[in-house]
């Protein structure tokens, strides 16, 4: 059990705190006007568009883990280093143990007394997405790989979300997770959907629909894991805030580079 500030909260306090967070996170661009995700969805993007898509999303589902295990590092009690081990384990490969979906993949439980799987890390969803579109394993993943603001984006990950600074990096998960809950898993799906049919039929988009299910059981939890954390000891409302802003201009940079990279012809070679 986390321990609690000393002073008593008024329900008026965390009141006040989630007018500012919604002023910070709810309403930000990327979490309400993601323009790519927005055009993705229509179902218009070009090979060439969703293999540069693939890239640079590569990069970033790669570099996530080297953010996540110092957020392990970094944690600043047992709690949050065994939540922050359980996304770890399961993003290389350690399959939750809960209910399996249609797929034969569980979206829920927990790694602990699971199993580790080589094709079951995410990264390797990705190689077997990208594979119809002409991509292997030297094209995706790595830093060499990535345009500026996918670079910086991943950076800003490193840096905020796995910051040693607690209040800064609860700030940080909280606008992520806001982000991924927001819908844009379903804007991609729907413009994937719409390319395999139209002219990729062995796209494998098990990655992305998974993804799509474990946010929507997520966002049902954010009020209350916000809750928890204003009154751990120690929490400060502004390095929380400045976390969670700093966080989604990270985001909203690699989805607006993907958005002029289109608009300028650039793509994936």
């Amino acid at each position: 059990m986390r321990l609690t500030r000393t002073r008593d909260l008024a329900a008026s306090d965390l009141h006040a705190f989630n007018a500012r967070v919604n002023e910070v996170v709810h309403a930000h661009p990327v979490v309400v006007d993601n323009r790519y995700t927005r055009w993705f969805a229509r179902g218009e993007a070009t090979r060439d568009e969703v293999r540069h898509l693939t890239v640079q999303f590569s990069v970033f589902s790669h570099l996530f883990v080297e953010a996540q295990l110092r957020k392990v590092i970094n944690a600043a009690d047992i709690e949050s280093y065994r939540a922050g081990k359980e996304i770890l384990m399961n993003e290389l490969g350690v399959a939750f143990n809960g209910r399996v979906d249609d797929e034969g993949v569980a979206t829920d439980g927990t790694v602990d007394g699971s199993f580790y799987r080589h094709a079951a890390a995410h990264f390797e969803w990705l190689l077997r997405f990208a594979k119809p579109l002409g991509l292997e394993f030297s094209d995706l993943g790595k830093r060499r790989h990535a345009t500026s603001s996918t670079l910086f984006f991943c950076d800003e990950l490193w840096r905020i979300y796995g910051s040693d600074d607690p209040s800064t990096a609860e700030g940080a998960s909280y606008a992520v997770e806001h982000w991924a809950a927001a819908g844009f898993w379903k804007e991609l799906i729907a413009g994937l959907s719409a390319f395999r049919a139209r002219e990729c039929p062995g796209l494998n988009l098990a990655f992305w629909t998974w993804h799509d299910r474990v946010e929507d059981q997520h966002a049902a939890h954010t009020a209350d894991e916000l809750a928890e954390a204003y009154v751990t000891s120690g929490f400060d409302e502004h390095r929380f805030l400045e976390g969670a802003a700093a966080m989604l201009d990270g985001v909203n940079a690699f989805w607006d580079g993907l958005d002029a990279d289109r608009l300028a012809g650039r793509t994936a070679a």
